[in-house]
């Protein structure tokens, strides 16, 4: 299942259904769903919710406190290595930072 973000202040953002979720969940919203929106209002407090999880992902990923996962034989990257939840939420932030400052709500499902 794919979701679409849209704002009038920005190109919509689409997402396969696991990785809306996820960010659904990490902004305080129902992951299941299937339309809501984040209000004017309700922007700046969502804008910060997900840069702490953007910060926080990006710290896990530099400082793993996993022992195992440090020592991995050998690092991927390219086309191997799996996408990141940061590299996932960005899109959307960058909507969400768009919507703001032109004072357009964001919208999902609808």
């Amino acid at each position: 299942m794919l979701t679409t973000f849209k704002s009038a202040a920005s190109a919509d953002v689409i997402m396969f259904g696991a990785a809306a979720k996820a960010l659904l969940e990490t902004l305080g919203r129902d992951p299941e769903a299937t339309q809501g929106i984040f209000t004017v209002e309700q922007l700046p407090a969502a804008i910060e919710r997900l840069t702490h999880a953007i910060e926080q992902d990006k710290a896990r990923r530099e400082h793993p406190a996993d022992k195992d996962e440090a020592d991995d034989d050998a690092p991927q990257s390219g086309m191997a290595a799996p996408v990141s939840f940061a590299q996932r939420a960005w899109p959307l932030l960058e909507m969400l930072q768009h919507a703001r400052a032109e004072g357009k709500p964001v919208t999902w499902g609808v």
